[in-house]
């Protein structure tokens, strides 16, 4: 079975170490990509093993576990890494999860904080990542100008 974080390894030699605990993930991608195929295995312990330590207790793992199970995963898209790599102490992975949650397809869109402990990556926090803005292209048509629509009519008793 490929792994469920995208990259074209099969999950017993990509990820699926690192959510059994048999070794730690080498980088802050690697954690992330691990934290997602965990939710895809329904392993959300290691959503909690892999927080902060003095952060842990702020994990819901019940509510974890419900996303997990209702929700049919559909991929993993890294969209920037900043450090966080294996002599890092820091890093910062924004991605993008597509999931299915009761038939609508969703996207969970976050820049995520880690932090490297003693040769150990961990998840500090995240921000989500809100859509930028749709911006007109072109000039703005004004009221008394005619349509771009090409009816010769005025814009405002037209298209506007």
């Amino acid at each position: 079975m490929s792994c469920p974080c995208g990259n074209t390894a099969e999950l017993a030699d990509c990820c699926e170490p690192y959510v059994k605990g048999e070794r730690p993930a080498p980088t802050a991608e690697a954690l992330m990509r691990s934290r997602y195929s965990s939710y895809s295995m329904e392993a959300v312990e290691y959503i909690a093993e892999s927080h902060l330590p003095e952060t842990r207790d702020e994990v819901d793992q019940e509510a974890a576990k419900q996303w997990a199970e209702q929700a049919e995963w559909l991929g993993l898209e890294i969209v920037d890494t900043v450090d966080g790599q294996e002599g890092d102490s820091e890093g910062i992975v924004e991605f993008r999860a597509k999931f299915k949650l009761q038939g609508v397809e969703q996207l969970h869109h976050e820049r995520s904080s880690f932090k490297k402990i003693e040769d150990k990556w961990y998840y500090v926090d995240g921000e989500m990542v809100k859509p930028k803005p749709v911006v007109r292209e072109g000039a703005k048509v004004g009221r008394n100008e005619p349509c771009p629509c090409g009816s010769g009519k005025k814009y405002k008793r037209c298209c506007g």
